[in-house]
């Protein structure tokens, strides 16, 4: 899935160039270049199928040369999650009648890709014998986190390999987030599913019979050159909702796999903030800066431009495409607020 713009990250991530085509973290390589490579050892190059906004197409095939035009997916407009998985898997349903299926953001951070890549094969395993489930990975949380839903499991000590999940919960304020942590049977919501072909076409005429309607309406068109007018032409239509809210909150068969291999999804500045390298004051810098008195703060200036910044503490400054934000760190969830002002 790789279709969103991830504007709590502005001014770096825009509607013209999204945090999924972005180094942020100074990898050389973007989001999306990195999800590709970590799921390779996995999944066939022809396996692979991207969802992206219209506009982005020729921006994904850029950043993955290996695959071909086909496998990218495009989205009229943007529909939320549930249609974007809906479309694609229809169009796996096209080509094959069998299949084991993993859905995942493109813009998501991983620093254990083989335990990654270990945690996704027993995934594939566990469907073996259970063929409706729904699996959601879930993370280990590692602090009282505010920007992540969370996933509650029965309490078990310690958590099982595979779990079944009591409750989704909505982003937590950070008194709730402490008692989550506290409890020790909620994990971070990753937004990282496995599951059959069979089984989430189940649960979509389950849960979302009015968008398996429209989807039908066009069954014999995926897969052939006149699927793009009807996506053009219906998707539209299509219910805005979250596979969270519309699916994996109704189904009594939503499990969750407990896992650790340093995932983020660097959604946030103060996510960016945890995971960037930084200077003998804690700063996190990139680019051209003169730095001085400053502390706890993130200062992101493109390249081809100086900055001199001086006695900042727990502050972001953030410089890209003739846009400027500065703000206090504590305050970042009001960025995407700020931005639809700023519209």
């Amino acid at each position: 899935m790789a279709g969103g713009i991830g504007s709590r990250f502005w001014p770096l991530s825009k509607d013209n160039y999204p945090k999924q085509f972005l180094d942020v973290l100074g990898t050389g390589k973007s989001f999306i270049r990195s999800t590709y490579e970590r799921f390779s050892p996995l999944i066939p190059d022809n396996n692979f199928l991207v969802v992206t906004n219209a506009a982005y197409k020729e921006l994904v095939l850029q950043h993955l040369p290996e695959l071909k035009p086909e496998q990218v997916l495009c989205e009229p407009a943007r529909r939320n999650t549930a249609p974007c998985i809906a479309y694609a898997t229809y169009r796996i349903k096209a080509v094959c009648d069998k299949a084991n299926i993993v859905v995942t953001p493109a813009d998501h951070l991983v620093t254990n890709e083989h335990e990654f890549q270990r945690i996704v094969s027993q995934g594939f395993g566990f469907l073996e014998n259970n063929a409706n489930a729904l699996l959601t990975i879930g993370i280990r949380p590692s602090r009282p986190e505010t920007g992540y839903g969370y996933i509650e499991v029965a309490k078990q000590n310690p958590l099982p390999d595979v779990a079944k999940v009591t409750m989704f919960k909505e982003k937590p304020n950070l008194e709730t987030a402490k008692l989550f942590l506290g409890e020790g049977n909620y994990l971070w919501n990753s937004g990282i599913f496995i599951w059959t072909l069979d089984g989430i076409m189940n649960a979509f005429r389950n849960f979302l019979p009015d968008m398996v309607m429209l989807f039908d309406e066009g069954k014999d068109a995926f897969g052939t050159e006149k699927e793009q007018e009807f996506i053009n032409r219906r998707f539209l239509d299509c219910q805005n909702i979250s596979i969270d809210y519309g699916i994996m909150e109704k189904s009594t068969d939503t499990y969750t796999m407990p896992a650790d291999f340093g995932w983020s999804d660097i959604g946030t500045w103060g996510s960016l903030f945890t995971h960037a390298k930084k200077d003998e004051c804690n700063n996190a810098l990139r680019g051209k800066i003169v730095s001085v008195d400053n502390h706890n703060s993130v200062i992101n200036i493109e390249d081809g431009i100086e900055a001199i910044v001086q006695g900042l503490d727990n502050c972001l400054v953030a410089y890209r495409d003739k846009s400027l934000l500065v703000c206090r760190l504590e305050d970042e969830q009001q960025i995407k607020v700020w931005v639809e002002k700023l519209k």
